[in-house]
């Protein structure tokens, strides 16, 4: 056993409580990643936009993240991170906060892109902080866990949001959002801590060869390695359901083109966010047993193609089979989280969220161009009808636009095809150097 691993184990039962606290804000920013859908028709019709404009306010999250995701990185390479999720959480809460009381568009953009900052601080965070409470056999399981409990703010974005706006105006919930946002602050400042005691020196060296290579040199090491850009990418394609249906046009198409109710809508979307709940530590953990990232990386994206084609093209699905489809995307999709510990194993320890902060950018940067695609083909072939406000869309314009999703996850399976394994050992630049 490492030395380092030798201090983690000595903290065995606190590192939970410190991960997991970390991971409260990663679960208040999948709310707010994700509200959109169960208020995108009270959006629509207090903004008075259409589809493309709707996508571009829910995309104004995801430039930020974009925009800051690198940055962020570089930042926790280099300072406490516990410093920085409270700064960004902060930010967080003050962008939801003020998206709730916005009486105009460009202010509503305003504040959910000022949201959105804090978005590219926290998973990033999650991860800085597993990997120094946690041994590398482990990493795969605990990001699959994380990424677990994001699921479940998803989860509570979906139903539980769509019944409050029935009682509540929007505003109001987002506003109650806020509030919930500053009693995870406070969790995090009591139990969240940089690195377990006895790492202080390991710590120092890490900071000293960082500073040694240089600013520039590490950004650049990041960059080279091909590794990080192939995990990005997979990641980039696979989350997409997640990105366009979850967060902003599942309930809009399962209402319009399957003749389902809000609640039976938001039911059906949120069977992704639970089989990712559920996939994400399995597909990890079993990772983790044999010891190796690509493999199942390559079945999950084949799988992922199979059950995408089945809702893309069987358009009379009831209620029940489209709630097992979209369990099995959800399911299979999660084979994304291997490409977080796969990053962590390809890269050097001193540049891990540099390396984690591009492959993210990619990440989040596809959402970003896709959700106003999405938008922009619907209204490509919208008829003209509008109902209270609201622009209906025909099956085709839905077909056209779900296109997306078949497309990219052929490209996510070529992704991980020319991934480099790992077997799931820390990084090494003897054994990482082999093709």
């Amino acid at each position: 056993m490492s030395t380092r691993d030798q201090v983690i184990e000595h903290h065995h039962k606190h590192r939970w409580i410190v991960v997991f606290s970390a991971a409260l804000f990663f679960f208040y920013e999948f709310i707010q990643m994700h509200m959109f859908n169960a208020i995108s028709g009270s959006l629509m019709a207090d903004f008075h936009v259409d589809a493309g404009q709707l996508g571009n306010l829910s995309a104004m999250y995801l430039y930020a993240d974009v925009i800051f995701l690198l940055p962020a990185g570089i930042v926790l390479d280099r300072v406490s991170t516990r410093k920085v999720v409270l700064t960004a959480l902060a930010l967080c809460v003050l962008g939801t906060a003020g998206f709730a009381i916005s009486t105009q568009y460009w202010f509503a953009a305003a504040c959910h892109f000022l949201a959105g900052i804090g978005n590219a601080f926290c998973f990033l965070s999650c991860i800085r902080l597993a990997s120094r409470w946690f041994p590398t056999r482990m990493l795969a399981f605990v990001i699959g866990l994380i990424v677990t409990f994001a699921m479940l703010g998803g989860l509570a974005a979906e139903t539980p949001l769509t019944l409050l706006t029935h009682h509540f105006s929007w505003r109001n919930v987002v506003l109650l959002n806020a509030v919930f946002g500053v009693i995870v602050y406070f969790i995090i400042f009591i139990n969240v801590q940089d690195f377990p005691k006895g790492y202080e020196q390991q710590y120092a060296k890490q900071q000293h060869q960082l500073h040694d290579l240089g600013f520039w040199a590490s950004i650049k090491l990041a960059l080279g390695n091909i590794q990080n850009w192939l995990a990005g990418l997979y990641t980039a394609f696979l989350n997409l359901p997640l990105m366009l249906l979850c967060a902003l046009w599942g309930n809009m198409y399962l209402e319009q083109v399957h003749h389902l109710s809000d609640i039976q809508s938001s039911n059906v979307v949120s069977m992704i966010f639970i089989g990712t709940i559920i996939g994400g530590p399995v597909i990890g953990a079993w990772s983790d047993k044999i010891s190796l990232r690509k493999f199942p990386m390559v079945i999950g994206a084949i799988l992922s193609i199979f059950s995408i084609l089945v809702l893309t093209e069987f358009a009379y699905l009831g209620y029940h089979a489209l709630l097992l489809l979209f369990f099995f995307i959800g399911f299979f999709t999660s084979a994304q989280v291997l490409a977080y510990p796969l990053i962590t194993e390809s890269n050097n320890r001193i540049v891990s969220s540099t390396a984690t902060g591009l492959a993210s950018v990619l990440i989040m940067g596809a959402p970003a161009l896709f959700q106003p695609i999405f938008g922009m083909i619907m209204d490509h072939y919208w008829t003209g009808k509008v109902l209270n406000n609201v622009h209906i869309y025909s099956n085709i314009a839905f077909e056209k636009a779900m296109l997306i999703f078949p497309a990219t996850f052929v490209l996510a399976f070529l992704a991980a095809c020319f991934v480099r394994e790992t077997n799931c050992r820390e990084y090494n630049s003897k054994h990482q150097s082999k093709p």
